[in-house]
């Protein structure tokens, strides 16, 4: 599936799809309801082997719906480990967030427990990391989901509005700023090994501020991609099972900017 030159969320019934949302190139109202650096960023969906399932074709609605369940449940999950204090959780429940998701990434497929999963594992690592940063920094758990929840409305504009358009030329920037960002971080990690701070892109200092400043903001282009992926689905009218795919798309997304913010956010309340 290519991506549009000019696509925007719009509430449009049709016969065809039941009076269901979906999306359209015409620039209409905003999407109704609530709504990753994984997988492919300008196609979830392979439409061939996707035509060859049967069932409802994807709406706006079934993304929103499965991607707001995700995000509740994550939220639920983070919550509930930040309140008990079980912050132990935190690695065993990345571990198996990253298994999950490579799961889902290699084999392409829709499911909904596995997105499920993931939402819930990444929940509780989030909330055993934001537990005790919380505890140093009061009140900054708040603000970065706050931050996460406007980055992600902010960026939801700007894709309807086609005030940034999600051209191949685009997506292979952000492809290219991805490798870079993800480069970035694991050579830093390895000169940490070697010398105190490594390159100094997590240290707290100027630079690690400026490096977290990027990250955020790749992270956030990131989410025009994933738009992009749900806005050629429904088009393509593929079955609406995989919007539990998008979903999971969504959330890796999510995940990351909400980390790289509650980083910035710790970085700029340091003494």
């Amino acid at each position: 599936m290519r991506s549009t030159s000019n696509p925007a969320f719009r509430n449009l019934p049709t016969q065809k799809q039941g009076g269901y949302a979906t999306f359209d190139r015409s620039g209409g109202g905003m999407m109704g309801g609530g709504a990753a650096m994984a997988g492919s960023r300008s196609s979830y969906v392979d439409p061939t082997q996707a035509t060859q399932d049967t069932g409802r074709p994807i709406t706006v609605d079934d993304v929103v719906q499965k991607t707001a369940i995700s995000g509740g449940l994550a939220l639920v999950a983070g919550f509930l480990t930040a309140m008990s204090g079980l912050y132990i959780l935190a690695l065993p429940a990345f571990i198996v967030g990253l298994v999950v998701s490579l799961i889902v990434i290699f084999k392409q497929k829709p499911s909904a427990p596995l997105t499920l999963t993931y939402s819930i594992a990444m929940g509780v690592a989030l909330g055993g990391i934001t537990g005790p940063i919380n505890t140093l920094y009061p009140g900054i758990a708040f603000q970065a989901l706050i931050g996460t929840a406007g980055v992600f409305f902010g960026m939801l504009v700007v894709y309807k509005t086609g005030a940034v358009r999600v051209t191949p030329r685009f997506t292979k920037w952000m492809m290219g700023a991805l490798i870079g960002v993800v480069v970035l971080m694991l050579a830093n990690l390895v000169a940490s090994f070697f010398t105190d701070g490594g390159l100094g892109l997590r240290d707290g200092g100027p630079l690690a501020i400026l490096f977290s400043v990027v990250v955020i903001g790749v992270a956030a282009f990131s989410l025009l991609l994933d738009f992009d992926a749900a806005d050629n689905a429904v088009k393509a009218g593929v079955p609406a099972k995989y919007s539990w795919y998008i979903a999971f798309g969504l959330m890796t997304t999510l995940v990351w900017l909400y980390i790289e913010i509650l980083r910035l956010l710790s970085y700029l309340r340091q003494d």
